[in-house]
């Protein structure tokens, strides 16, 4: 059965590449018009169709989502989304069914270019793209990115692992620069979430792609920045969402 599953993951590879090249190409055009015409509102809106329709193309897969949230999310206050990392995929969906949220990535500073509609987004949409090498640099702008968010009431996603699991087991945490959010953002709201088999996607590497991956978002009890010492509040988000990988 596993033999059968990755040999039809080749022609399903295949189709799925070309509908989400073509979904890049379609939407950069797309983010380009909606943010000379219409400014942010209209530059958001696009984004959130393009990681509709990026969830589209991983359905091509034979993938389907699922997201546990019984909370009612402020839209009054920023929020602070804490989630391990799996693989890129775990992006549209955070995009997708957190939008009401307003969510801005922290991201590596590679992705600025080359990547159409994507780097366009990051550059753009109001997300932080960060030179990793420069812990120094990094912390400055996540300041400035924290100041951002407060002023205009948007919410920052961020992966704390740093890079991605490859495997799904769970990476220690780097906490500097979550830290510095809550420190700047004490109104906002902690909202650990777990993500689970988004790297099965990526299980034979990036050619052919996993096929009939169930990915998972499970959303916790949100948590007052300012409840408690950031250390120890960062500490308890770690557990929270490391104890559901599965």
């Amino acid at each position: 059965m596993k033999s059968f599953k990755k040999i039809l993951s080749y022609p399903l590879t295949v189709v799925f590449y070309f509908f989400f090249f073509l979904t890049l190409l379609i939407f950069h055009a797309i983010q380009w018009l909606s943010l000379k015409l219409g400014g942010y509102k209209a530059h958001k809106k696009s984004v959130d169709i393009f990681n509709f329709f990026l969830l589209r193309c991983l359905n091509l897969l034979g993938s389907r989502f699922s997201v546990e949230n019984p909370y009612n999310l402020p839209t009054d206050r920023p929020c602070i989304f804490v989630a391990n990392h799996q693989g890129m995929f775990d992006i549209p969906p955070i995009g997708w069914y957190m939008r009401r949220q307003h969510p801005k990535f922290v991201s590596k500073k590679e992705l600025e270019k080359g990547i159409p509609s994507i780097s366009f987004n990051l550059r753009h949409g109001g997300h932080l793209l960060i030179d990793r090498k420069n812990g120094r640099e990094a912390l400055v702008k996540m300041s400035r990115f924290a100041d951002y968010l407060n002023k205009n009431n948007r919410s920052a996603v961020i992966f704390p692992e740093g890079t991605r699991s490859r495997t799904g087991a769970p990476k220690k945490f780097a906490g500097k620069g979550l830290q510095l959010l809550i420190n700047k953002m004490p109104e906002s709201l902690i909202v650990p979430v777990t993500i689970n088999n988004s790297w099965k996607l990526f299980r034979y590497g990036n050619f052919p792609m996993g096929i009939g991956v169930h990915l998972k978002l499970k959303v916790h009890d949100p948590i007052l920045a300012n409840s408690e010492d950031p250390e120890a509040l960062i500490a308890k988000v770690e557990r929270i969402i490391t104890r559901d990988i599965i």
